[in-house]
């Protein structure tokens, strides 16, 4: 939505300008956006290091500087002694019910008009290359910093090289505490994270550098979008007070968060990228979507959601539910044993079938009719997560003839599931196809409706 209208007022310029191009560093615009000699500006870098250099900008009839911010020397980017005054009484729920019909680069614009270089955008350098070059075509100054965790991919540190020469900036990087980082390795050694989760690493490499940088702002811009990961990201504002983190005045309510992408979907992001010959990270070449530290990330097949790359072996593994109860301690399985007790039941529309009837479903040479069955407990989360959608695959499948059901299969019932039904996690999808006997186990976690049908008709065809 918003790369399309910008796009199709921007590739008769941007076409025009990319045959003029000597190389990619050596960068014009249109006349309405005439810049300085990007050559000298490099050269007063070279001379002085430390010295912010100003860039004049024409635009729209007004001329504004863009100061390019220099490296710091120390771990910590270097802040300005004095970022413009944050905004006061400003209705932000309004403001992003005004955004919903407007273009990703009025959003950046507002943005910045609002905050200036109290504002800075964050680049983990993946597709999110996008929110710099749409600052770049507001003709205002902008700032871009990233969290360099150490643990990041060659290619994304080349392009964070390629976005400093194309845009004539220079990123803002920070970096994890020493301290931290060197008692998390030395503890629990270099890839701890495969054993007991993502989130410990990540706080150490990027959660509290994160925090620390923004409590030098008074807003940041991030990439995020609906269609990355829906379950965990469909509700997006394009402008929020942000609900995590603290700005640079402290305490809640001190830093808001623009998501000028919120609306735009994969493929409109790059249409745009490709069209203004934005420099992009070579592993999307190769098939990596959502792009963040080097072990924690692999390509997606056709079909996957972007982020099903990160993290992928948390899929089962944070959805067991406390299956492997031999490596809990005695507090935690005190804990355990107290959530299996309860008497609430969750997929409340659906036929429930005890120990024999799934024992039956099992043993069965044949079965007569084709019946879908979920494992479940119901103090489980991702259980929980699954109900709305289990239940009205339910209703779509008994008018084709299919049975859905639910079996308990936490406390007593555990160990035989784990033995006889391949139990591995909560929630597991049994598929008793008719015409044969046995079960086809679901082998993803994806559990909605759509990808529930399809499951179905692969096995037994069409309904």
């Amino acid at each position: 939505h918003a790369s399309r209208r910008l796009t199709q007022s921007t590739t008769q310029s941007t076409t025009t300008t990319r045959q003029k191009m000597a190389s990619s560093s050596c960068t014009t615009m249109s006349a309405a956006r005439t810049l300085t000699p990007f050559s000298r500006l490099r050269a007063q870098r070279r001379s002085s290091v430390k010295k912010a250099t100003p860039l004049r900008l024409g635009v729209r009839g007004r001329t504004t500087t863009l100061v390019t911010q220099t490296r710091a020397t120390s771990t910590e980017s270097e802040v300005p002694s004095t970022m413009q005054t944050p905004p006061t009484n400003v209705d932000w729920e309004a403001l992003d019910s005004q955004f919903q019909d407007d273009t990703v680069v009025q959003i950046m614009d507002k943005a910045l008009e609002l905050f200036g270089d109290g504002l800075a955008i964050a680049f983990s350098g993946a597709e999110d290359v996008a929110l710099i070059q749409y600052a770049k075509l507001t003709g205002r100054p902008f700032r871009v910093f990233s969290l360099d965790t150490g643990r990041l991919n060659p290619e994304t540190y080349q392009l964070f090289d390629d976005v400093e020469k194309h845009f004539d900036i220079k990123i803002e990087f920070t970096f994890p505490d020493e301290d931290a980082v060197t008692k998390l390795v030395n503890e629990k050694g270099m890839f701890s994270f495969y054993e007991d989760g993502h989130k410990e690493c990540c706080g150490v490499r990027k959660v509290q550098p994160l925090r620390k940088k923004l409590k030098t702002l008074n807003a940041w811009v991030t990439g995020q979008r609906k269609d990355q990961s829906p379950g965990t990201r469909m509700a997006v504002p394009a402008v929020q007070v942000d609900p995590v983190f603290e700005g640079a005045a402290g305490g809640a309510g001190s830093l808001v968060k623009f998501n000028p992408l919120t609306n735009a979907t994969s493929q409109e992001v790059w249409d745009f990228l490709r069209v203004m010959g934005t420099p992009v990270n070579k592993l999307h070449e190769m098939g990596y979507v959502s792009i963040g530290c080097a072990p924690c990330t692999r390509p997606v097949l056709p079909g996957q959601q972007e982020r099903e790359g990160r993290w992928w072996w948390e899929d089962s593994a944070m959805k067991e539910c406390g299956l492997h109860s031999g490596n809990l301690t005695a507090e935690q399985q005190a804990k355990q044993d107290e959530r299996e007790a309860t008497e609430e039941d969750i997929f409340n529309e659906v036929t429930a079938v005890d120990h024999a009837a799934i024992d039956a479903l099992r043993v069965e040479p044949t079965h007569s009719k084709t019946t879908l069955a979920v494992l479940y407990a119901p103090w489980c989360p991702f259980c929980q997560a699954m109900v709305a959608g289990y239940e009205e695959a339910a209703a779509s499948f008994a008018a084709k003839g299919v049975d859905v059901v639910k079996f308990r299969a936490d406390g007593d019932e555990k160990e035989w599931s784990k033995e006889n039904l391949e139990l591995k996690s909560f929630p597991t999808v049994l598929l008793f196809p008719e015409g044969r006997g046995g079960f086809v186990k679901l082998g993803s976690e994806r559990r909605d409706p759509d990808s529930l049908n399809i499951f179905v008709e692969s096995i037994v065809g069409k309904l």
